[in-house]
């Protein structure tokens, strides 16, 4: 999977694909709520094993029935294809 940087336009259009996730300078983010404490660990279990997969890992802080996920490319010092694929892996689970 490639670690090249991405452009501007690049990731606009990657974006479109996706649901609910903004980005922020070098980083993608969403913000996602359950219904419990337990399902949204249940959650941050089932990609786990998908960022796991792909080598690739987002930062996730929870709080209580909130996930917040963060997707970059530390190597390519900002946002790959490797992201968006990850990403779109998140949104399946949802």
């Amino acid at each position: 999977m490639s670690t090249q940087r991405l452009d501007d336009d690049a990731i606009k259009s990657r974006l479109q694909e996706l649901e609910g996730w903004e980005r922020y300078d070098d980083t993608i983010k969403r913000s996602l709520s359950f219904d419990s404490f337990l399902d949204a660990i249940s959650f941050i279990n089932r990609i786990a094993d998908a960022a796991e997969e792909a080598d690739h890992h987002p930062e996730i802080f929870n709080v209580y029935d909130r996930v917040e996920l963060t997707l970059t490319t530390h190597d390519a010092d900002g946002l790959t294809q490797k992201d968006f694929d990850l990403a779109m892996q998140i949104d399946r689970e949802v």
